[in-house]
């Protein structure tokens, strides 16, 4: 059976090189198979390029019908698993019709390239980009080569940051009132913030502060939410009294966030909230939650 199983080996090994992969900064990204590679990191508008190496295994050739390389940024739902939406698709052709003998390079570039959404790894969704370098044959398929790369895009700070104040209260038995320095966080921000208690009648055993991350993927009646508490922060143990104030101080850059993703293609969202959690004596627990806004800050180098 060996000659049946090297039939369909490829016949030629592919290799896919960025101009400036040794400089660029590389980042982690999760494969399909659960190992983590490195990959190089660009943002939107940026030029790709680079080149593209064919090498026959010993004693073959390689007959195609063309090479081409394609950009793609894709969508692939977890429910819908392999059917991948292409939301950018560019093409550049490297080669006609033809056989390949020996070691090929093609040099390959995409210029000011539009890449209007970061790559993201969701519990239900994925956004990945991807050069895919493609060797038509007609008759034993075609030769298929793909190289990750990772896209982030960066948000000045927002000209307007308003605090966030809320009241929470229960008829007669609970009246708080809570405040949080601003509704827009970058992502390795301080999340400073204040609690009041104006009333206070039900014996609160503790109060916690969760970060949320809400991923929402498909519409209608397909819509999936995921919820997923990434943080958990004690503000108090024990009952407080009235007029007493507790201050919150949360730091951000411990927790894997993301930004805020609203809408992307009409394929998903990734919204962020604080949630305030009471519990009291009888473990009956009281809830408030507020969105807040999180954005990437261009990184100092």
């Amino acid at each position: 059976m060996n000659y049946l199983i090297g039939a369909f080996k490829p016949s030629c090994n592919i290799s896919i090189t960025f101009a400036d992969g040794k400089s660029r900064k590389q980042v982690p990204i999760k494969k399909e198979n659960g190992q983590t590679v490195m990959v190089p990191l660009f943002q939107s508008q940026e030029n790709i390029s680079g080149k593209i190496s064919i090498e026959p295994l010993q004693g073959k050739k390689v007959e195609h019908n063309g090479v081409k390389i394609e950009l793609l940024g894709q969508i692939e739902m977890y429910f819908d698993r392999g059917n991948f939406y292409d939301f950018t698709s560019l093409v550049r052709e490297l080669d006609v019709p033809g056989e390949i003998y020996e070691r090929k390079t093609y040099p390959f570039e995409f210029s000011t390239v539009e890449m209007p959404y970061e790559t993201y790894n969701g519990v239900n969704v994925r956004l990945r980009y991807v050069l895919k370098v493609t060797i038509s044959r007609g008759y034993g398929g075609s030769i298929v080569e793909y190289q990750d790369f990772v896209v982030r895009n960066y948000t000045p700070p927002p000209e307007i940051n308003t605090s966030i104040k809320m009241e929470v209260g229960i008829e007669d038995c609970l009246h708080i009132e809570f405040e949080y320095n601003k509704s827009k966080y970058h992502l390795k921000d301080v999340i400073i913030g204040k609690i009041y208690f104006l009333l206070v009648r039900i014996k609160i055993k503790n109060m916690d502060l969760e970060i949320r991350r809400r991923e929402s993927t498909g519409s209608g009646a397909n819509t999936h939410v995921e919820t997923e508490t990434l943080a958990k922060f004690e503000l108090m143990d024990g009952a407080p009294v009235r007029g007493e104030s507790i201050p919150i101080r949360l730091f951000l850059s411990p927790y894997e966030l993301t930004p805020t993703h609203r809408n992307i293609n009409n394929k998903f969202s990734v919204k962020y909230y604080l949630n305030l959690v009471l519990v009291d004596e009888e473990d009956r627990r009281y809830f408030k939650q507020q969105e807040i806004t999180v954005y990437r800050l261009p990184e100092t180098s």
